[in-house]
């Protein structure tokens, strides 16, 4: 049998995908419009108390395409929290318009390939990455993943050192964008049908075509990568709610 990578593991994650009925939202009286998005606008103001205080994260987008209108990316200590926070968008007058489109749970990860040394819980960048404030950039793209596990093309199978490598080499791909893309990967084996969700954040879109594209042709990717579906989007930030739900 060969050895597991053991994770290190920080905030739990949902990802929470929803479509407006528009058509519904637009028969809505123009007054309880305005009051479903003040009550949905109290929501995010909890959620930036939260944030401020460094007990979790949060991230809205909207997203182009029919796969959603827009994202809710949450980040909390619990899975209780996640389950909370949902349920009370659910409980809105706001959420009445909406249906859900797709969901990821999934919580915040690194591999720990790296060499024994020093706890990593002591680490600042280690704890920084584990438990991060979610970027403010202009676009969003999360998509989940696979390794494979068929024939002779099984990630697991392989011997750790050689797993070790390959991510290795990987990550050096990731390292080349830094300061044009932040990515945070969260790891949902049993959590989720993928293992694994991606989540990049980018002031510039081209920069996800360019970062995926590369990657594609490192083994790790060409030979062992399963891909779902991607989302992408644009920062929905508070001010703007109103705007994107004017009708």
């Amino acid at each position: 049998m060969s050895e597991a990578a053991q994770t290190l593991d920080g905030w739990y994650c949902l990802h929470d995908f929803r479509t407006v009925d528009w058509t519904t939202w637009k028969m809505l009286p123009i007054e309880e419009r305005q009051e479903a998005i003040n009550e949905f606008l109290g929501l995010v103001e909890k959620w930036n108390a939260v944030q401020n205080d460094k007990n979790g994260s949060h991230a809205l987008y909207t997203v182009v395409g029919q796969k959603a209108d827009f994202m809710m990316m949450i980040l909390r200590p619990t899975m209780e929290e996640l389950n909370e926070i949902e349920t009370e968008f659910n409980k809105s007058k706001l959420a009445e318009f909406t249906v859900p489109a797709h969901s990821y749970v999934s919580v915040v990860e690194l591999s720990n390939y790296l060499p024994a040394g020093e706890d990593p819980y002591q680490n600042p960048q280690i704890l920084a990455r584990l438990y991060p404030e979610l970027p403010k950039a202009k676009h969003v793209c999360f998509y989940p993943m696979d390794k494979r596990r068929q024939g002779e093309d099984n990630w697991y199978m392989l011997p750790m050192e050689d797993r070790r490598n390959m991510m290795r080499s990987h990550g050096m791909i990731g390292r080349q964008y830094a300061g044009k893309v932040k990515q945070i990967i969260t790891g949902s084996v049993g959590f989720d049908d993928y293992e694994w969700g991606v989540t990049l954040f980018s002031d510039d879109v081209l920069q996800f075509k360019k970062l995926v594209y590369e990657m594609r042709f490192d083994e790790v990717s060409a030979r062992y990568g399963e891909f779902g579906a991607f989302f992408v989007g644009n920062l929905l930030e508070e001010d703007r709610v109103a705007k994107f739900l004017e009708v």
